[in-house]
């Protein structure tokens, strides 16, 4: 049997009196796009948190290709093969976009030019390379994301996860993040997508899981998930 990209198991959270995340469980194969939708406060972003380390769990396990990250600090996370991007790109925005891109990699043992040229073909395929001298701050919001993106993809992590990646993006922007993420898929990646825009986690995603409340309330195919009662329930109400 084919190890999972990632096997999240019983995860739970609390923060006081709020349940964040209820015995969440779900997994995704490598080269996969699983989409994960929910009205806001449903528990998307805390998932991604705890999955990368942001957040510590109250219980439950999450295992990157077999190996227990549960609790482990974001840089030991990201160590196992994990990138992420946020729906505010977090992006050094006094650094230009070449510094920006070698950030994640300057520990490894490869000589700088290596790094600069790897670098330089990151933002290539974004789009970006004629501003690499550019202060990221100068950016427009979507060029920003399009960085982020760029950034966490450098040290080729095999566990992607974009929480909102087309939120506030023009549309012609969006149609080039799309096909980027179809290529990260292509490559192999497990992907895990967190939008609000449907017709483009429906047209991304091999699978969805809808939250609700910190539970999964469905899990299944595109089709499964279009016409699941809960679903619709939960966008708008009985």
């Amino acid at each position: 049997m084919t190890t999972a990209a990632i096997a999240v198991s019983g995860l739970t959270k609390r923060f006081g009196g709020l349940l964040a995340l209820d015995d969440v469980a779900f997994s995704a194969q490598p080269g996969q796009v699983l989409g994960i939708i929910g009205v806001n406060g449903a528990g998307k972003t805390t998932l991604m948190n705890c999955v990368c380390g942001i957040y510590k769990p109250d219980q439950g396990s999450i295992l990157i290709d077999g190996h227990d990250t549960t609790g482990r600090a974001p840089h030991e996370v990201a160590h196992r093969g994990v990138g992420r991007t946020f729906q505010i790109p977090r992006v050094f925005r006094k650094m230009s976009l070449i510094d920006n891109l070698l950030v994640p990699v300057l520990a490894q043992r490869k000589p700088d030019s290596v790094l600069l040229a790897q670098a330089e073909a990151m933002l290539e395929q974004m789009n970006l390379l004629e501003l690499r001298h550019n202060f990221a701050e100068e950016l427009s919001g979507g060029q920003q994301k399009l960085l982020e993106m760029a950034r966490m993809l450098m040290p080729d992590p095999r566990v992607v996860m974009l929480d909102e990646p087309f939120a506030g993006v023009h549309p012609q922007l969006c149609r080039f993040m799309i096909e980027r993420i179809e290529s990260m898929s292509a490559a192999g990646k497990t992907v895990l997508l967190i939008s609000h825009d449907l017709t483009s986690i429906y047209r991304l995603s091999n699978r969805v899981i809808a939250m609700n409340q910190g539970r999964i309330i469905a899990e299944g195919d595109v089709t499964a998930i279009r016409g699941n009662p809960a679903v619709i329930e939960a966008y708008l109400g009985t």
